[in-house]
């Protein structure tokens, strides 16, 4: 079964496994599937991340970030023509020929260096300006917390991505996708561990956190300040590790945003 159909196919059971808790339905299912992907994170990906990040050099990981940030930019502009925001899908535009140009392909943020605006808008950002503004949480498979706008948006460029389109060679292609998701891991491993050391609920506190620094973001609503409005889902029915290095973690992002506590 082919990855797109896997993930289709889990929205829509995710749907069919209802709770009672008015801020995540799909309690039961997103459970297990934390479970799931708690137990791969704990066994696989967590420790390839630490190895990652202990044996390549730092400039040389800021090198590969740099190339899939550039890679988001095109997402971006894409999300932004979308949303007929002009002012924003132009930057996007600027910002990607400037570092491929100019950064070696995306290796150097000169876009940065320049100032150049940075917007990293998905396409849930854009379902969100669309009014999808409140989404229900929803786990997705073999990732981690969303939202079933964002796992929809997340799904789609998934299937229709960037480096799809430049990688032509299926195994050169899964090879560029597991890196890309190790790095994307070596951001979050501070985050992570600190929640496991303080949350005695690392489910619940996951999705609070995650919920409510989408909402922030998306304009929208989550928990009690939640308003009456019907949703569309209703209508749907890096860091090192502290304890053996001493160097600063990384700040992890959400949707191209730093996340701060």
């Amino acid at each position: 079964m082919k990855m797109r159909h896997f993930l289709l196919i889990s929205i829509v059971c995710g749907l069919t496994a209802c709770a009672s808790n008015p801020n995540d339905p799909y309690e039961p299912y997103n459970r297990a599937m934390f479970k799931v992907n708690d137990a791969l994170d704990t066994a696989v990906l967590a420790p390839t991340a630490r190895g990652y990040q202990k044996v390549v050099p730092k400039p040389v990981r800021s090198g590969v970030t740099n190339v899939f940030d550039n890679l988001k930019d095109v997402v971006s502009f894409g999300s932004n023509v979308l949303r007929l925001d002009v002012e924003k899908a132009s930057t996007d535009f600027v910002r990607v020929g400037f570092n491929t140009v100019f950064g070696l392909g995306g290796l150097l943020p000169m876009a940065d260096l320049a100032q150049i605006p940075n917007n990293k808008n998905t396409l849930g950002d854009t379902f969100a300006s669309w009014g999808w503004k409140n989404s229900n949480y929803f786990v997705m498979p073999l990732s981690g917390p969303s939202t079933l706008r964002d796992s929809l948006g997340n799904t789609v460029t998934m299937v229709y991505s960037p480096q799809g389109a430049l990688i032509s060679n299926d195994k050169v292609l899964a090879g560029v996708t597991a890196l890309n998701v190790v790095d994307t891991r070596t951001k979050y491993i501070g985050l992570t561990d600190a929640v496991k050391d303080a949350a005695p609920d690392k489910y619940a506190y996951t999705r609070d956190f995650y919920m409510r620094y989408r909402a922030k973001q998306t304009g929208g609503k989550y928990g009690d300040s939640e308003d009456e409005e019907t949703d569309i889902d209703d209508l749907m029915g890096d860091s090192e590790n502290a304890s053996a290095n001493k160097n600063p973690p990384e700040t992890p992002e959400i949707n191209g945003e730093k996340v701060t506590e």
